[in-house]
């Protein structure tokens, strides 16, 4: 991997890993869909600046737009109103891990649906997966918060939300990546806007819940997804597995210095146990980053 793509792997970690952290600041204020609705409407606009200024990428909304729905519901609209509900209760830490068990769910996902082979490896990282979270949440005095089990179903739910969208991208038609992640964001405003009316705002807004929702939508989302194209672009798949595992290393370190979170033996061995296990659910191995690609 060029050290300019390294650039961009940890720098698209700490910023997917630091959504976790500004939706905690944010909720308490917005509720979960004011918050969603603003981060994808802000998401929604800088890319389609970007896609003016770069000159390419057209929607075509005349031929995508039920597979904007469909990709824009799985992909954000839903998952972003679990994960935003569940940081209501939930730490950054926890989100973030039960965030990068999406690939879990993938694969559990193919096997019961489409039928892919379950092979002894895939079986054992499953198993450390759903352990993985198991430590982390059982151990954490978060469980004794009220709603603390919805929260963590929730979020669990919203990366079972990500394993449907990744089956579906699959099976879908051919569509350039750019173009998914702006449609999609435009279809997700649309589906989120009506549900401002079940949660509405809490109180007055501040600078700093306003910054965070600029940050989750511009950087966290926009931002974000044109590093992570880049990425593939430049190095394939390989970085795109990478992230899930970097980013809850990144949560956890933003939730403990930004929020005081506190961090427990619960913590790394739970981080470590899903990581692990979602690593073996992807085949993923740490040495294909270093392979030599071929000219």
């Amino acid at each position: 991997m060029q050290p300019a793509s390294f650039i961009r792997l940890f720098s698209l970690a700490a910023i997917w890993g630091s959504s976790f952290l500004f939706m905690r600041i944010a909720v308490g204020t917005l509720g979960p869909a004011a918050l969603m609705t603003g981060r994808v409407l802000f998401a929604a606009v800088f890319l389609a600046g970007m896609g003016w200024l770069l000159k390419k990428h057209q929607l075509d909304l005349k031929n995508n737009w039920k597979h904007f729905f469909i990709l824009g519901f799985f992909n954000s609209a839903l998952p972003f109103l679990l994960f935003a509900y569940a940081a209501q209760t939930l730490t950054a830490s926890v989100l973030s891990v039960l965030n990068a068990t999406a690939p879990i769910w993938g694969a559990l996902i193919g096997i019961l649906v489409f039928r892919q082979g379950l092979n002894l490896r895939i079986l054992l990282g499953l198993v450390l997966g759903i352990s993985g979270v198991a430590i982390l949440v059982g151990f954490d005095p978060v469980v004794l918060e009220p709603g603390a089990l919805v929260a963590v179903f929730c979020a669990a739910a919203a990366a079972f939300c990500y394993g449907i969208a990744t089956h579906y991208t699959r099976l879908a038609k051919t569509v350039a990546p750019y173009t998914n992640a702006h449609g999609s964001m435009w279809t997700s405003t649309l589906m989120l806007a009506p549900v401002m009316l079940l949660f509405p705002v809490q109180a007055d807004i501040s600078v700093n819940v306003a910054f965070a929702v600029l940050a989750l939508g511009v950087i966290c989302t926009g931002v974000a997804y044109l590093l992570y194209f880049r990425l593939v672009q430049d190095e394939g798949a390989t970085p795109a597995l990478t992230v899930t595992f970097l980013i809850p290393v990144f949560g956890v370190f933003w939730g403990h210095v930004f929020l005081d979170e506190a961090l427990g033996w619960h913590t790394f061995v739970g981080v470590a146990v899903v990581i692990t296990g979602t690593s073996l659910v992807t085949g993923f191995k740490p040495s294909a980053l270093f392979r030599v690609k071929a000219s």
